[in-house]
């Protein structure tokens, strides 16, 4: 208990005091400097720990990983093997089925999260309960990946047929004489990962609603106005108007669903762990690396998923910038 205590204070009272320290000490260094240095001086030393946890924390390991997928299995006495851990991945039928499976999440889980989060938006924006009807669709994301995992476990459960079912599908389809599905276990059409995809479509719908819903209240309302003036019907206004002036903001929640989609792993390893067909990129990395203790396979999967993910990253922040230009 001491012990936790003294950590606590050191915490408490150490951190905000070597805050001040480095800024003190910036100030009294720039001051030494000549005056047409200083301006140039401040901001680097004012986001210099920025930077450097940044480097220690981002970029060394990035490059360590990149280069580490270049090696053998063995941690302790690495083999250098060149590119055959990625040979192994575009091989291997395990590693193929995973970025089928990923390829999956992406299509689907951006589908369904941005088309619903277009529709209640839309929807919402036309009731005076708003602002509540968004709170409770919102709510699913403040709930942590393992916690939504633990909830939809017991929704999903499955007892053979014949002996009563609690799980909630399958004894809400049991009242209609159907059922029971193992939602969970049936790898057949790939019902266990779209099983897996409604986890996160119920959780993230609300993020592109949020999102979808801010940019249409920034859209100036005499442009629809003029638009039922001249004769446009409420879809038509929808299809000509508002649709397009939404599309850069649909575009960034779409690349962001997107990179959600290919780093999903929490929901697959707390529900079935890649059994059943549903192995993804990220769970794949981390049973070669803890389960197999294959450090350069797990490397090469992680490098892979980077190389996924950063066009996708660099696309949405070119997307980022336009929209502020035009702010």
């Amino acid at each position: 208990m001491g012990s936790q205590l003294i950590t606590a204070v050191v915490v408490v009272l150490g951190v905000p005091a070597a805050l001040i320290a480095y800024i003190w000490g910036s100030e009294r260094l720039i001051s030494l400097a000549p005056e047409r240095w200083r301006p140039r001086l401040r901001p680097w030393l004012w986001i210099g720990p920025a930077l450097a946890f940044l480097g220690f924390f981002l970029v060394y390991p990035t490059i360590r990983t990149i280069i580490r997928s270049l090696y053998g299995k063995s941690e302790l006495k690495p083999k250098f093997v060149g590119l055959d851990n990625f040979r192994w991945f575009f091989t291997n039928s395990d590693a193929r089925g995973a970025l089928l499976n990923n390829v999956v999440w992406l299509l689907f889980l951006t589908l369904f999260t941005v088309g619903l989060g277009l529709l209640i938006a839309v929807l919402v924006d036309r009731v005076r309960y708003e602002a509540w009807a968004k709170s409770i669709i919102f709510l699913p994301l403040a709930i942590s990946m393992v916690a939504a995992g633990v909830i939809w476990k017991f929704m999903y459960d499955y007892k053979p047929p014949g002996v009563a079912q609690t799980g909630t599908l399958n004894a809400a389809i049991g009242t209609v004489g159907l059922g029971p599905i193992g939602w969970l276990q049936s790898p057949a059409f790939r019902v266990s990962t779209f099983a897996l995809i409604a986890i996160m479509v119920w959780m993230w719908t609300g993020f592109a609603m949020v999102i979808i819903s801010a940019a249409l209240k920034g859209i100036d309302p005499e442009l629809l106005e003029a638009a039922r003036v001249d004769g446009a019907n409420e879809w038509q206004v929808f299809r000509k108007v508002t649709f397009p002036l939404l599309g850069p903001t649909l575009a960034v929640v779409s690349t962001t669903m997107i990179i959600t989609s290919l780093k999903t792993f929490d929901i697959v390893y707390t529900l079935t762990n890649g059994n059943y067909d549903t192995d993804v990129i990220a769970n794949l990395m981390v049973k070669q690396m803890f389960t197999f203790g294959d450090f350069g396979r797990a490397s090469a999967v992680a490098v892979v998923l980077l190389l996924a993910i950063v066009p996708i990253m660099a696309f949405n922040i070119r997307q980022f910038r336009a929209q502020e230009s035009v702010r």
